[in-house]
């Protein structure tokens, strides 16, 4: 008899398994809905799917009678551009760091301490720091994206350039390589699929940092209308709103996956 812990599921099976539990959630919000809006039809907290439609069609297909925008397409693109330029900063400044922390002595007994004190600070606490400094415009949105993962993201990096054989390092010196070239044709092709681990790990912190930031000082995005229509208590906007972004959350996720496997065919051998 197959132990449980032994059992690995065929791939329809899988598949199978992993839409469960979706299905599951959908068929408890239909329950739920069912039994809010027979009780009463006026009620706003779980919308039927047909709201759900009307209001996704009014957002996304039909322009705004005050701008003329397609406010859905509007908010996806503002939110994913500082999205994109904040994890860009942090992706480079974290490698940065990670990669000359993590192989030079004397740069780590220098930086080391700061980077894990900065680490340890709650990026939304400085969020008033930086409307201050920056003003309330897209730097301080982004700058609030770029804070709140370069440690993450550099502190990580740090530890797998720690974990390369010393061995390599030995040979490349005895070959005659200086330090820039050991860092740049010996570690660092091996930290680059390290850096879209970590990217992709830091995503979600990302997007909660994004999202507040929206919800402080905006005037448009994906976390400034679900803050907006919440005082509405429009729940057929705010769920649709809030699927969307997991969606992206999961597109995003699967395109650096798909991406780092591309570049670095070698590291997913390695990972299996």
């Amino acid at each position: 008899m197959t132990r449980v812990i032994n059992a690995t599921p065929a791939r329809p099976l899988r598949i199978a398994l992993g839409l469960l539990p979706f299905a599951l959630l959908i068929l408890l919000y239909l329950i739920g809905s069912d039994a809010r809006l027979e009780a009463n039809p006026n009620d706003k907290l779980l919308p039927a799917f047909s709201q759900i439609g009307d209001a996704i069609e009014r957002m996304a297909f039909e322009p705004s009678k005050r701008s003329g925008e397609y406010l859905f397409w509007v908010d996806t693109a503002s939110s994913l551009s500082r999205l994109g330029m904040g994890i860009a900063i942090a992706a480079v400044l974290g490698l940065s760091l990670g990669l000359l922390t993590g192989t030079l002595p004397m740069v780590s007994a220098n930086l080391s301490p700061l980077l894990t004190v900065v680490s340890l600070v709650p990026p939304l606490a400085l969020l008033p720091i930086l409307f201050i400094v920056f003003g309330l415009g897209e730097v301080s949105k982004v700058a609030l994206i770029a804070i709140g993962i370069t440690p993450f993201i550099a502190r990580d990096i740090q530890r797998r350039a720690q974990e390369l054989p010393a061995e390599q390092l030995v040979k490349a010196q005895t070959l005659g390589a200086n330090t820039s070239q050991i860092l740049i044709r010996i570690v660092l092709p091996q930290l680059m699929p390290k850096l879209f681990d970590a990217v992709r790990l830091s995503l979600g912190a990302g997007w909660l940092f994004l999202i507040a930031a929206e919800a402080v000082a905006a005037t448009d995005g994906l976390g400034y209308r679900i803050f907006l229509v919440r005082r509405y208590m429009a729940m057929d906007v705010i769920l649709p709103y809030v699927a969307w972004i997991s969606l992206l959350a999961f597109l995003i996720d699967y395109l650096l996956a798909q991406l780092s496997r591309w570049l670095y065919p070698w590291h997913v051998k390695e990972a299996n």
